[in-house]
């Protein structure tokens, strides 16, 4: 085994060891609008993931430019307190890696696609009409994330699911279930790989002493 500490190396290295390692990750593809050049931003995220269900909060980490500058998507949910959290699926992967284009602020990444915005129901930032998950999000908490020198490098935005809006084919209403094999999210892995769903498989949790699961 390779015995890493990682005060002992480079954050670069830090980087390529933790994307490689924690596997498959969820993309939080979030759109944001900035009042300041009154357009609609689209960015995908993998430091990303579910913190509770009551109250039902979802976690974004987003990185900080090199000079310490908040990206866009950071920047317009702290000042405008709201987003929509999209899951990405096969079909729109081509269209989600266009998003994750470094653009000026005044420049909305949804310019560069085929993507619809639509209204949202709960919140004023617009979705993206073309994926079948969409969670439109209140601003929870933010929690600035700083180096062992004190540098901001990550912006923690916790976010509040307001709205659920799941499309007919990957809901099954009657039972309550999110139909995993019709959604087909997209995962990210590291560098420039990501994965599909593959095979899928079930196994049951042990019975505690006592007949408790």
């Amino acid at each position: 085994m390779h015995n890493l500490n990682p005060q002992e190396l480079d954050s670069k290295l830090v980087y390529k060891l933790m994307t490689g390692t924690i596997v498959p990750r969820p993309i939080a593809w979030v759109t944001s609008f900035s009042r300041e050049h009154d357009v609609v931003n689209a960015a995908p995220f993998s430091y990303f993931n579910m913190v509770s269900s009551d109250p039902p909060l979802v976690a974004i980490s987003v990185v900080r430019r090199p000079d310490g500058q908040m990206k866009d998507t950071a920047r317009n949910v702290t000042e405008h307190g709201e987003l929509v959290v999209h899951i990405c699926d096969e079909s729109l992967v081509e269209e989600m890696n266009r998003t994750a284009a470094m653009l000026p602020p005044g420049k909305s990444e949804i310019d560069l696609t085929k993507l619809t915005l639509i209204d949202s129901d709960a919140v004023s930032v617009p979705s993206i009409a073309e994926a079948k998950v969409r969670l439109e999000c209140r601003l929870e908490s933010h929690l600035p994330i700083k180096s062992d020198d004190e540098r901001v490098t990550h912006d923690l935005l916790i976010a509040r699911i307001l709205r659920f809006q799941l499309d007919e084919s990957i809901y099954d209403a009657e039972h309550g279930y999110v139909l995993t094999e019709n959604l087909r999210p997209v995962a990210r892995l590291a560098g420039s790989e990501y994965a599909e769903l593959g095979r899928l498989f079930k196994i049951e949790r042990p019975v505690q002493p006592g007949g408790g699961v």
